[in-house]
């Protein structure tokens, strides 16, 4: 049975959904004001390979990531840069799909924005004002009241009293308590508004992923993801606002992943370590980022440098050329697809799930010659077990011999193919100073050769 860590109990559990073989799932998305950076691609493919791993365990999954197109954020850089903010946000949000599409995420059942979605977020914050758990200031924000959720901190471990003592009211803020949270932000000269019956304003972030995932899920639902960073206080405050508001459970289960490092060090624009998801695929393959990510468990940190990043290319490498050359077939039976499911089935542990794909490679090889019609089943659940993570569903020969993103221009394919051609009738000549030549030659234009009995194949290394 899976078996998932819940932020909430912190402890293992088994999964068991709410409604048999059917999941819902909110996964708390980007907010639209710039390119999306690692750890932004980090959530994308966690949680793609979450609900694929569901769906190929025989779970109905309605997966609902969202989009935040408005807020602080977007309305600064939208007055830095002079223009609409729904401008900004259409070009960033196309942008995120593009850098989606690349690694391989799958699109989301439904992707609501928080701009669709006002009248849902003003009945939610309507009914928190109507049973006492918000208020509205002398302003005409309208404030969460904390005071009213006694559960307040379980998801984070944090003391009420503790937190209380570490906050501030800021300037200009007209709550009753440090802690309590906006629902709904009067408006002010040049920023964006909607009508509400508080006068006109915006939302506050935390009210719209609660309005979003109950409007696609219902009040009470299966999973909650999202990174580690949000657990405290966004996750916190969404809890607080829509239990308080529906009087149900919100969330059984919370998934968060770990935190993205670089060299070791947090990633941070201020220590130049900040790295978009562009910027990494002007210098590697997609298919290289997805792996990388996938070595790591998903709680853990994820370390970034480009010598991880080397050892995913030359990892894929491995697999793909275990899969060169080898017939259509059906997938082998055996103990492979069981240890991977153990893998899978124990949190998502995708690093003993690569693990299996590389016992799985060593078994194609040892059959490659004393059982060719062997080797092609187990290269099929080769592909087949890397599908279920999103990879190796690349032709092998193209894989290999496709240019790395860090290559600009050198050789093309008919270039290289003529090369080998000429160093195969130098070889049959006995010319071996021209056939180490072009060799060399293309080595040094980082293609390796590879001879064997039915002649010269090649790959980029």
């Amino acid at each position: 049975m899976l078996q998932v860590y819940n932020t909430l109990t912190r402890k293992k559990e088994p999964f068991r959904p709410l409604e048999p073989g059917k999941v819902r799932m909110y996964v708390c998305g980007m907010t639209v004001y710039d390119y999306c950076h690692l750890g932004h691609a980090r959530v994308m493919v966690v949680f793609d390979v979450i609900v694929r791993w569901l769906r190929a365990s025989g779970f109905e999954v309605n997966y609902v990531r969202n989009i935040t197109d408005i807020d602080d954020k977007i309305i600064q850089r939208a007055n830095e840069r002079g223009e609409d903010f729904r401008a900004l946000t259409r070009r960033f949000i196309d942008a995120m799909h593009e850098d989606a599409d690349a690694l391989g995420v799958l699109r989301p059942d439904h992707e609501p924005r928080a701009t669709d979605s006002m009248p849902d977020i003003l009945h939610l914050i309507g009914r928190l004002v109507e049973n006492g758990h918000a208020y509205v200031a002398a302003n005409g924000d309208v404030y969460y009241d904390v005071s009213r959720f006694p559960d307040y901190g379980r998801l984070s471990g944090k003391k009420v009293d503790e937190l209380r003592a570490g906050e501030r009211v800021a300037v200009g803020e007209q709550k009753d308590d440090p802690l309590d949270f906006a629902l709904w932000k009067a408006a002010k000269p040049g920023e964006p508004a909607w009508d509400s019956p508080w006068g006109p304003g915006r939302p506050g972030w935390h009210i719209e992923c609660s309005a979003m995932s109950t409007c696609c899920l219902g009040n009470h639902f299966d999973i909650h993801g999202g990174g580690q960073d949000l657990q405290f206080p966004h996750h916190e405050n969404e809890i607080a606002q829509s239990e308080g508001a529906t009087g149900e459970p919100f969330v059984n289960y919370w998934l968060h992943n770990g935190f993205v490092r670089v060299n070791e060090e947090k990633m941070s624009k201020s220590l130049g370590n900040f790295f978009t998801v562009r910027e990494i695929l002007a210098r590697y393959r997609p298919e290289e980022v997805r792996y990388f990510i996938l070595t790591s468990q998903y709680r853990s940190p994820l370390n970034y440098a480009d010598d991880q990043l080397d050892k995913a290319r030359a990892a894929l490498t491995r697999l793909y050329t275990a899969l060169r050359g080898l017939p259509e077939a059906a997938p082998a039976t055996g103990d492979f697809a069981a240890r991977f499911a153990a893998a899978m089935d124990d949190d998502f542990n995708t690093p003993e799930a690569l693990a299996v794909l590389f016992d799985l490679v060593t078994a194609v090889n040892r059959a490659r010659e004393s059982d060719p019609a062997q080797a092609a089943a187990l290269g099929a659940e080769l592909r087949r077990l890397g599908g279920l993570l999103g990879l190796l569903q690349d032709d092998p020969e193209g894989y290999l011999k496709g240019a790395p993103a860090t290559e600009e221009g050198g050789l093309g394919d008919s270039d290289i193919d003529a090369l080998i051609d000429a160093r195969t009738r130098a070889r049959k000549a006995r010319d071996w100073a021209e056939a180490d030549r072009i060799r060399d030659q293309l080595q040094d234009a980082g293609v390796i050769l590879e001879d064997g009995a039915g002649g010269t194949t090649w790959r980029r290394g």
